[in-house]
């Protein structure tokens, strides 16, 4: 019974910052036509107000990102469109992420300098992952199990490790960049900062949020090694 009760504990506590992060970024989704702008065109409005007129602003079925790569500021379709609260906000911490590499900003420069190292350990993890469920039918070797649950750390808990060393990063985009920018020119209508400010949260904690979710697929590579081979 302790051990049950002890696994809901942990269960509540990887699971209840994702729900927090999904609920607050809805939440402030309504009404859609709060604001006089969408979120792509206030994203826009911003990028060229700091000097990067060269940054673009895409859409995105991906999630909302920056992509220094192309140098591009990716929304997906709820926020290019819409006029709401969520949107604009969401719009100004991708900006904001943006404007971190513009400056040089030093943890957005090691983010992604690690996504860059550890992408080839998350490809490698997932040979394993393909692989071991047929070595283990063919061989009926037991560390074949082992194998496995090397190729699913590799692959989920690096991507962990990029997630938590993102923290700062999400933080300083949110706070020292996003709501700055909200706030001059009194941007945000009457009442709204304390939902802007709860929005950013959620916004810096989206990849943390992940980051716990992910250790969950671990925690299931963990219970297949115990089992072993079929």
């Amino acid at each position: 019974m302790f051990y049950l009760f002890l696994i809901v504990i942990i269960l509540i506590i990887i699971v209840a910052p994702s729900l927090w992060v999904t609920r607050t970024i809805k939440k402030f989704s309504e009404p859609n036509d709060r604001y006089d702008f969408t979120g792509s065109t206030f994203a826009r409005k911003l990028l060229d107000a700091l000097n990067l007129q060269d940054i673009d602003v895409e859409s995105t079925e991906l999630g909302d990102h920056y992509d220094p790569r192309s140098r591009t500021v990716r929304l997906t379709a709820d926020k290019m469109e819409s006029r709401s609260l969520t949107a604009i906000t969401i719009a100004a911490h991708e900006v904001g992420h943006a404007h971190q590499h513009a400056t040089g900003y030093a943890p957005f420069k090691l983010r992604t300098l690690l996504v860059k190292a550890m992408a080839p350990a998350e490809r490698f993890g997932a040979l394993i992952l393909i692989a071991a469920p047929i070595v283990t039918l063919l061989t009926r070797i037991p560390q074949s199990g082992l194998i496995m649950f090397l190729g699913g750390f590799l692959t989920l808990g690096v991507s962990s490790v990029i997630h938590l060393v993102t923290l700062p990063t999400e933080w300083n985009a949110s706070f020292d960049r996003a709501l700055p920018m909200l706030e001059k020119g009194n941007i945000l209508k009457d009442g709204d900062e304390p939902h802007a400010r709860e929005l950013l949260t959620a916004a810096a904690m989206t990849y943390v949020a992940a980051s716990l979710m992910s250790l969950i697929n671990i925690a299931r590579w963990w219970a297949i090694l115990r089992k072993g081979p079929l």
